[in-house]
């Protein structure tokens, strides 16, 4: 024993002609932890070949999905929220608004287009819960009743896709009173004897769900999506007991009759345009 001494401390080797692995490359699925390349997981639409488990998507990717050839027509682009209440929380509600859309490339939480879905015209407001958690505000209540006059115009199929933190707290009533007025605006489409889908998808919360995520001709949502007023833990909190197994979750809201099925985005396109031919026909 002590033939040898060490005569440096640690060992190192050169990484200067390592080669970095580009980042997205690879996802990582959060729920079995399956790893595939980004491309494969785009190709999938954003859901796991292994468990099912749904990506969150934004209105975009919505979009390409639903609409022929990814080809639709975006309404009402540059609305944005002014702040008549001079909001301020950790910062002045004008810098989080101008902060999110510069981080974003969204002018709000919600967008609308108009195109096709197997050939059959469609109308669709679809949320995107990276600005301001899809909050519910005057301006997402705007271009949606706008939408719903487009759908009316076009004599076409209505749809939204909720994904949803609720209503938006830096304009307190003004956001309230959205609920009211998209709800009056469904009515006249009803009058019109157009349908209104409602897609709800993970999150649906708050305000929205309280209004006009529930409304639909026909609720329809994407597997294990969390839908409810207030969440889990509120709930929880306020009743003194434990939660059944899968509370709030779209198989459960499912099974308690609130939505008529469950689909899976791999097959949302198929099932929507059967959906749209049912109520035009």
């Amino acid at each position: 024993m002590g033939w040898f001494k060490r005569k440096t401390e640690g060992i190192t080797t050169s990484t200067k002609d390592k080669k970095e692995t580009p980042e997205g490359l690879w996802y990582k699925c959060p729920k079995c932890q399956t790893v595939v390349t980004s491309e494969d997981h785009h190709k999938n639409v954003f859901v796991c070949e292994r468990c099912s488990y749904h990506e969150r998507i934004g209105s975009e990717e919505y979009f390409s999905i639903l609409f022929d050839d990814g080809k639709y027509r975006e309404l009402d682009k540059k609305i944005s929220s002014a702040d008549p209440l001079k909001f301020e929380d950790t910062k002045k509600y004008v810098d989080r608004v101008k902060e999110t859309q510069n981080k974003t490339g969204l002018t709000d939480a919600v967008r609308t287009a108009y195109g096709k879905c197997d050939g059959q015209d469609l109308v669709i407001a679809a949320m995107d819960f990276k600005f301001i958690g899809g909050s519910l505000g005057s301006v997402m209540g705007e271009k949606i009743a706008r939408a719903i006059d487009y759908a009316i115009k076009k004599k076409c199929a209505f749809m939204i896709i909720s994904k949803s933190g609720g209503a938006r707290m830096m304009e307190a009533g003004l956001s309230l009173m959205q609920m009211a007025k998209v709800s009056a605006k469904l009515n006249r489409l009803s009058e019109a004897k157009l349908p209104y889908i409602s897609f709800l998808t993970d999150p649906t919360t708050g305000g929205v769900t309280a209004s006009f995520a529930m409304l639909g001709d026909i609720n329809i949502s994407e597997p294990d999506a969390l839908i409810g007023f207030a969440g889990p833990r509120v709930v929880k909190e306020t009743i003194g007991r434990d939660l059944p197994a899968g509370f709030q979750r779209s198989e459960f809201v499912l099974e308690h009759g609130f939505l008529d099925y469950i689909v899976e985005r791999r097959k949302l396109k198929e099932e929507l345009a059967k959906s749209i031919r049912l109520f035009m026909n």
